[in-house]
């Protein structure tokens, strides 16, 4: 009787042991797809661990947890382009909240959404003039994706992403 009263009382095992299994990593599955002049569902920036060919115009990316990644979709009919749509997302880990996104299993957060043509159009120079300082939009601030999201929701001048933000945000992340 002892036995099984020591055995319910033990201790679960530590979440970082179990994070540390390989069996354990929760991977997130991004789909992408291609289909000329009616859908272009891409990465814009983004390292994913490993892309799996599904058939001639589907793939799938999978990332690591804590990938920062961002998917444009362009979809058009026979009159013209019918939707642009641009998100930054960061990969979860089990613990994490995730927001469920269409074709992002098992979801992820999401940081930046931009929703129509007007509202690309701003964002996607943002990320340009980041790779233009030679720092790879993967490796920016989340709070800056915010930042953004928030002020071409409000139709506010989109703030520079700097050298100096950028250090700024690597020298916060070192001490914690």
């Amino acid at each position: 009787m002892n036995a099984s009263i020591s055995a319910v009382t033990a201790a679960p095992p530590l979440l970082a042991a179990l994070a540390g299994q390989a069996g354990v990593v929760s991977l997130t599955r991004v789909s992408l797809a291609y289909v000329e002049q009616r859908i272009d569902l891409y990465l814009r920036f983004g390292e994913p661990a490993r892309t799996v060919r599904l058939d001639r115009w589907r793939r799938v990316a999978v990332f690591l947890p804590g990938a920062m990644l961002c998917r444009i979709r362009w979809q058009a009919n026979d009159y013209g382009t019918i939707r642009w749509q641009l998100m930054v997302m960061q990969t979860c880990t089990p613990l994490d909240a995730a927001q469920r996104i269409p074709g992002v299993l098992p979801g992820a957060q999401l940081l930046l959404h931009a929703e129509g043509e007007p509202a690309v159009r701003a964002a996607l120079p943002q990320i340009d003039a980041i790779e233009a300082l030679g720092i790879a939009p993967a490796a920016v601030s989340p709070a800056y994706w915010r930042t953004l999201a928030n002020r071409l929701a409000a139709r506010l001048p989109l703030p520079a992403y700097t050298a100096e933000r950028h250090a700024a945000w690597l020298a916060g992340r070192a001490l914690s």
